[in-house]
């Protein structure tokens, strides 16, 4: 049984709180040698404490400043800005890097981990849909597993085992259908931000909640899917699955379904990635089949929910398309948060951004960024403007 040493990029967040849960029923066999958050230092300062971490990377450089004055880490190293997160990636005693930091600022440090050698157990969206072919890449040319944390993929991953990719006919991939689903487009008119941000079946930070509710989502994870499993885009479909108890399904070539179960809690997929091939006891109370409940599917109303829609004319699209997707969404939902941009207007900015950037066929990571760049400020110009 050997022991997996992680360092956990978004600490702070969801994914970490649920990583660290993982840990903590499994003490003997995760051991966490680093953490970085953005700026809640004294949250922070309780999981070093806790799990006796040694390195701690803050992002946040005032957050850095006053968690060093506060003489709560000590026998701690601190690390500052993103020069930081890239440091704590590489740390020599790591052998996994926990990839949990919501946007575009983790790919850097992913791809130096990447580099240094280190397991990636993947739980970013943005970092595949923006720059898969520079990630996988990375990863296959340094022989490096990426382990997919994400529920959905995490359950393709596992229905996957033993089976030839070649006899693959689709990938099916669930969404609970969001908190809007059953909304008019009346009701739809009023969604504010406080509204959005209230998940029926999962407990997520507010970005991964809001794009839940657009179902971008579930877009996101559509082309995370493409790069994971190197399938095409007509290979993939999305099932509503109302209760999240199936987190995804695959079909063969033969007509079978192999699907994964599990209650809708994080600590199963996140287990099974880091300590994968091996299993640990769940730290959840598991589905009880002596107690009747029901599972129910339905297609996506993509007319209803345009971002999903949007997601999959990027992915057929290709090149740089998906990094535009992604790059309009993050800024349509800053603005829906800041209340300056109406809910029914984040798949408007997503798609008006779509066709104002062009899109290439991106040589280095640079081209990635220099696009990124360029969504971004599109899609302010557009949010601003409706």
């Amino acid at each position: 049984m050997n022991l997996r040493k992680i360092v956990i990029l978004g600490a702070t967040g969801s994914i970490g709180d649920n990583t660290l849960e993982v840990v903590r029923g499994n003490p003997e066999r995760l051991k966490v040698v680093g953490i970085a958050g953005k700026s809640n230092y004294k949250k922070l300062a309780k999981i070093a404490a806790e799990f006796g971490v040694r390195h701690v990377a803050i992002y946040d450089e005032n957050a850095f400043d006053e968690a060093k004055a506060s003489g709560l880490f000590a026998g701690a190293k601190l690390y500052c800005g993103p020069e930081g997160l890239m440091e704590i990636s590489v740390l020599p005693e790591a052998d996994t890097v926990v990839a949990a930091v919501v946007g575009t600022q983790a790919l850097k440090p992913t791809l130096a981990a990447i580099e240094a050698g280190k397991d990636i157990a993947l739980a970013n969206k943005e970092l595949l849909v923006m720059a898969g072919k520079f990630v996988m890449g990375a990863a296959k040319r340094k022989g490096v597993k990426m382990l997919p944390l994400d529920s959905e993929h995490n359950a393709i991953f596992q229905c996957l085992q033993g089976e030839c990719m070649r006899d693959v006919s689709k990938l099916l991939i669930t969404a609970s259908g969001g908190m809007f689903r059953e909304y008019t487009l009346e009701q739809m008119k009023a969604i504010k931000p406080e509204d959005a941000l209230k998940h029926p079946n999962w407990k997520m930070g507010p970005k991964v909640t809001i794009d839940s509710s657009t179902l971008a989502n579930k877009g996101l994870e559509v082309i995370e899917a493409k790069w994971l499993f190197g399938v095409t885009p007509d290979q993939i479909q999305v099932v509503v699955q109302r209760q999240s108890l199936i987190h995804s399904m695959v079909q063969f070539s033969d007509g079978s379904v192999v699907a994964h179960l599990s209650p809708p809690s994080m600590t199963f997929a996140i287990s099974h990635s880091l300590l994968c091939p091996e299993r640990g006891a769940p730290v959840h109370e598991p589905l009880d089949f002596t107690k009747a409940f029901a599972i129910d599917f339905c297609p996506p109303d993509m007319e209803k929910f345009p971002c999903l829609k949007h997601a999959f004319n990027s992915l057929r699209m290709g090149g740089t398309a998906s990094t535009v997707f992604n790059a309009s969404n993050e800024i349509a939902v800053e603005e829906f948060i800041a209340g300056r941009l109406p809910w029914l207007q984040i798949p408007t900015v997503v798609g008006k951004t779509l066709d104002a950037v062009a899109v290439i066929e991106p040589e280095t990571l640079d081209d990635v960024l220099a696009v990124d760049a360029e969504a971004r400020v599109k899609a302010r110009e557009i949010a601003n403007k409706l």
